[in-house]
């Protein structure tokens, strides 16, 4: 069947506005909007997962074409939206390619020592980069593999992982951050001065060795997207989903007893999880979008993200990084940029004293100005695809 389900439309929108919401808080974040520490889960460690499941939704939607236009149109394809992808994340690290050296603009190079003396290099892999190994693989792996292919190797990408934590991690806890064997792959590949630093320590959440695992967060989204342009608008239909759903929380969670709930390091259990809730959601929308018409403000508001997600998602990288340049009198006798002002003279003076709703009123409020670009790029029929 051939029908048009709005309701993915919403589901890969409201993703895309809820990743620039948590990526954009100042301060200090309620805890559902922060990632967990280490172990554990918050609604924002389901972001990223949820953005890999709609692109498999996706792509059980243009598999069909691809097969119909042929092997060489496939690889075509895939590999050069692969590469793009991965490059606009890379750039997207490196850019605006100058920054601050010692109180003046300089160039941005491979690597830069820091005004501490510490050495900085610019970041190799990130979210749009593991989305782009992730994209690429899935696609392989469903179009050469069929479906039951794709099961049989997505279950044996997340134990082939969890064996590989064990044997190769610290026997004592594989599962910390000194212990989980992907830093030091990561650290020989790219060098620990191009891995992120926000742990305090060289280590990349968005690293080689998880993408292992976040694979089959692509590939069980497009089962479900399979499962449903086959099946058609059908109350069997949303109950099998369900059913999977909860098959796949009840298996992750059981999982998480052995191999902890981490998304920093993308356990196995992390990606049954993560794939139970984004499809639960999904159903939940499905039902009231096309079987009640509960369609309005809200869903068109979540729509016009969905349109343009990926540009949307690198302005929100690009934007910040060009204010952060302009530097300016804080008040105080410091310097901030123009967003940093912004949060001080306005968000936190309404924040009724909770440092948390000066940053979700920062976030919210940027989250507001996206939508009004998205929204007049939908009224000019403005797509920017890769």
């Amino acid at each position: 069947m051939n029908q048009r389900y709005y309701s993915l439309d919403v589901f890969r929108g409201a993703t895309v506005a809820f990743m620039i919401l948590v990526n954009d808080q100042a301060g200090t974040a309620y805890a559902p909007l922060d990632h967990a520490p280490w172990h554990g889960l918050t609604p924002t460690d389901l972001v990223f997962p949820f953005f890999l499941f709609a692109i498999g939704n996706a792509l059980a939607f243009v598999m069909p074409r691809f097969e119909e236009k042929g092997t060489a149109f496939f690889l075509r394809k895939v590999i050069r939206r692969t590469l793009l992808i991965f490059v606009i994340g890379f750039l997207l690290n490196w850019f605006p390619f100058i920054h601050y050296s010692h109180g003046h603009l300089v160039l941005k190079g491979w690597e830069w020592t820091n005004d501490n003396g510490s050495l900085s290099g610019v970041r190799v892999m990130g979210v749009l980069q593991r989305t782009a190994l992730c994209y690429g693989c899935a696609a392989f792996i469903v179009y050469f593999g069929k479906l039951r292919g794709a099961f049989v190797i997505s279950g044996s990408l997340l134990l082939i992982y969890w064996a590989l934590c064990l044997l190769l991690g610290d026997s004592a806890d594989p599962y910390s951050l000194s212990g989980w064997f992907g830093t030091s792959l990561d650290k020989s590949v790219f060098g620990s001065a191009h891995l992120y630093h926000g742990e305090g320590v060289a280590f990349d959440p968005e690293g080689l060795a998880a993408t292992l695992s976040a694979i089959p967060s692509i590939i069980f989204g497009y089962f479900a997207g399979n499962y449903i342009r086959l099946k058609g608008k059908s109350y069997d239909m949303l109950a099998h989903l369900l059913v999977a759903a909860v098959i796949l929380l009840f298996a992750g969670y059981c999982w998480s007893g052995l191999f902890p709930l981490n998304k920093k390091i993308w356990t196995s259990s992390y990606t049954f999880v993560a794939a139970g809730w984004a499809l639960s959601c999904l159903s939940l929308l499905i039902y009231f979008i096309e079987f009640r018409g509960a369609t309005g403000a809200w869903s068109r508001f979540f729509d016009v993200f969905g349109k343009n997600p990926l540009f949307i998602f690198v302005l929100s990288g690009v934007v910040p990084r060009l204010l952060w340049l302009i530097h300016m009198p804080d008040g105080n006798g410091g310097s901030t940029n123009p967003l940093g002002w912004f949060f001080i003279k306005v968000c936190k003076p309404l924040s009724l004293g909770r440092e948390e709703n000066a940053s979700l009123l920062y976030a919210v409020t940027l989250v507001g100005l996206y939508w009004l670009l998205a929204r007049t790029l939908d009224k000019k029929r403005i797509y920017i695809r890769v």
